[in-house]
């Protein structure tokens, strides 16, 4: 009797599990979970390039299934076809292999899940084949047989658990431009009485799947191999426009040293998506924090609160290059789109344009003429000087003084390699600039003064090209000039280069707290970290004066003290969050955050000429009195002769 609300289905299946997982995750976790991640997002491609669906992927085992027999095993070659020359790179011991099983079986589906005998015998087909190789049922045999130009080896009926009748297994052997349809082992005498069942059963199976697909494409379109993700569960509303994150692209090549290669590819699918209007994109910091890590689709939408994923690969081997990527509906968990793309590496940019212009184009975003120039705008045609600059990226984005210096030797090179580079002269006009604000000109070899000044003459080179980037750091040399209502006209260009750059809303906000229009920062911080919600601990800091500007003090208080947690070493939310204790009357935490900073920065006192940070910047003197006469209040002596006087007491 018919079990009522289940629904029964045919279907191919593919099972694989990888051999020796345990051995693997044993002599180094975090690389087989990265290999592991690659493979399987490659797996997941050729899965939806042969019109199937991943069903479930736990632990190292995938399911997978097909309407057709035929593409199932077709994409069980190219998976292994693929897997093993991406093997071949790697050394023996940290080689991955999977095993890979496929049956044809009725099953029953529940909620996008596959349950039965169909499942459980492709699962046990797969446990007979050999690491790299791929088993398959008698019946998924009776379907290819004459359709495939692939070589089979007959293994012969075997008992296999949990199943009444033994399984007729054959092994596919994927020679190219071998003989085709050969069984290679004698095969079992079948009589005519047994060939008339085997014919009707094949009818049957093609009927079958034939009205599968009918079904498949008339009322399900595209099916989710993925959990979808639950728009009650984001952490912020969704966008009123198509919203994105592009994880970081994993590097599967045999070189490690490539990974910056890897992130760069990413970075620049980033930058290129947030220019346009008609996006909401997740910045470049957040993304990256999933970075290495077996993350699922569910969790990284909600955590994000984005409605699309892109993830991919790319494998850089000598000139040649392979980028893999798919796009993610996440609420639905459909693949909307998942296409390879090989080329030469001076086809690097030209592959980064067809991936932006499928992801406009699938999430029917339309661009304007500007736009679409801005997008197609490439800053360099040496591909030597791109890898320079991506190399220097890699250091810069680190953020230590020695990683800054890095860096800088890396864009230098860049300009020497391509003199009219515009974005490698905004990034040392950038890292100069970074270098002045937190004193780690040493590290450069320059004075903090000679910092500033090699900031300002590499970005009048890159202001020949405008890009948000170069705008950004305009705006904040022009704050350091009091000039500050030109800061605020820069920030604002930056936004309309970039609309999706949180930077350029956080310095926007920046400008117009030292402009004395405090109130008017809130909602542009507010941007900056929506679009970034895994923010540095620098947004806090700004949203805290923001709020401290406006005698806010508790609420700046707050902000400052989480800036720190994010960031003990940096001294400037300390300075303030001084101030804001004494403004409220709490002296002793006043005094500790007053002591805490002399142990980091000796001999610095109210007098700002000691200290750049103390003059604060501003417009209006009530903001910069504001800050001194907290300092007063907490204990802060008025000049370094007072400190050294008080010394000479003791």
């Amino acid at each position: 009797m018919a079990t009522e609300g289940l629904k029964r289905k045919l279907t191919a299946i593919l099972s694989a599990d990888v051999e020796g997982y345990s051995r693997l995750m044993g002599d180094d976790e975090e690389a087989t979970i990265r290999t592991l991640t690659a493979y399987r997002s490659e797996m997941s491609t050729l899965i939806q390039q042969y019109r199937g669906r991943v069903v479930d992927a736990t632990g190292d085992n995938l399911l997978a299934e097909f309407i057709s027999a035929v593409d199932a095993v077709n994409c069980a070659v190219e998976i292994q076809r693929e897997l093993a020359e991406r093997n071949a790179e790697l050394s023996y011991d940290r080689r991955m292999e999977f095993r890979i099983g496929v049956n044809v079986g009725d099953v029953v589906e529940e909620e996008d899940r596959i349950y039965g005998d169909g499942v459980n015998i492709a699962a046990r087909v797969e446990g007979l084949a050999e690491a790299g190789c791929i088993c398959i049922s008698g019946r998924v045999y009776d379907h290819v047989e004459n359709k495939l130009d692939l070589e089979f080896e007959y293994l012969g009926e075997k008992e296999v658990k949990n199943i009444a009748k033994p399984v007729r297994v054959y092994r596919v052997l994927s020679f190219p431009g071998a003989a085709a349809h050969r069984v290679i082992k004698a095969r079992m005498a079948v009589g005519k009485t047994w060939r008339n069942i085997v014919l009707a059963t094949v009818a049957i199976l093609v009927l079958g799947t034939a009205a599968v697909a009918v079904w498949y494409f008339a009322f399900r379109s595209s099916t989710p191999p993925v959990e979808p993700a639950s728009v009650d569960k984001m952490a912020f509303p969704l966008p009123d426009k198509p919203s994105i994150a592009v994880l970081p692209f994993a590097n599967v090549g045999s070189d490690p040293e490539q990974e910056y290669f890897s992130d760069g590819m990413t970075d620049d699918l980033i930058t290129d998506l947030s220019k346009v209007s008609g996006l909401f994109v997740i910045a470049r910091n957040s993304v990256f924090t999933y970075k290495g890590k077996p993350v699922k689709m569910q969790q990284v939408a909600e955590e994000l609160s984005v409605r699309y994923v892109l993830e991919g690969s790319v494998r850089r081997s000598g000139e040649k290059l392979r980028v893999n990527a798919q796009l993610i509906d996440a609420t639905t968990g459909h693949h909307l789109w998942a296409e390879r793309y090989d080329g030469h590496i001076g086809d690097v940019f030209a592959l980064q344009d067809k991936i932006t212009q499928k992801i406009v184009a699938a999430l029917a975003v339309k661009l304007t003429v500007g736009e679409q120039e801005n997008v197609e705008r490439k800053h360099t045609d040496n591909i030597a000087a791109y890898d320079a600059f991506l190399q220097g990226r890699a250091h810069y984005v680190r953020r230590t003084p020695d990683d800054f210096a890095e860096a800088v030797r890396y864009f230098e090179k860049a300009t020497e390699l391509d003199p009219n580079y515009s974005r490698a002269y905004a990034a040392l006009a950038l890292t100069y600039w970074e270098s002045h604000y937190n004193f780690w000109n040493q590290s450069l070899g320059v004075t903090w003064y000679r910092a500033r000044i090699r900031a300002e003459t590499y970005l009048k080179i890159a202001m020949k090209n405008p890009t948000a980037l170069v705008c950004q750091v305009e705006s904040r040399i022009l704050i350091g000039k009091h000039e500050h209502e030109e800061a605020i006209d820069k920030a604002e260009r930056a936004i309309t280069l970039d609309p999706n750059d949180a930077n350029s809303f956080l310095y926007m906000a920046y400008a117009l707290i030292h402009a004395g229009r405090s109130w008017e920062a809130f909602d542009f911080v507010k941007t900056a970290m929506r679009i970034d919600p895994n923010y540095p601990a620098y947004y806090l800091y700004v949203l805290g004066l923001a709020h401290f500007n406006i005698e806010q003090f508790e609420e700046a208080a707050n902000s400052f003290e989480r800036a720190l947690k994010r960031n003990p070493i940096n001294y400037r939310p300390l300075i303030y969050l001084a101030a804001a204790y004494a403004h409220m009357g709490r002296k002793q935490e006043a005094a500790a955050a007053i002591q805490k900073l002399n142990e980091t920065l000796p001999f610095v006192s109210v007098d700002f000429e000691s200290h750049p940070v103390m003059s604060g910047r501003y417009k209006r003197s009530v903001d910069k009195d504001r800050l001194l006469n907290g300092l007063r209040k907490a204990g802060l002596p008025e000049t370094p002769y007072d400190i050294l006087h008080k010394l000479g007491k003791k």
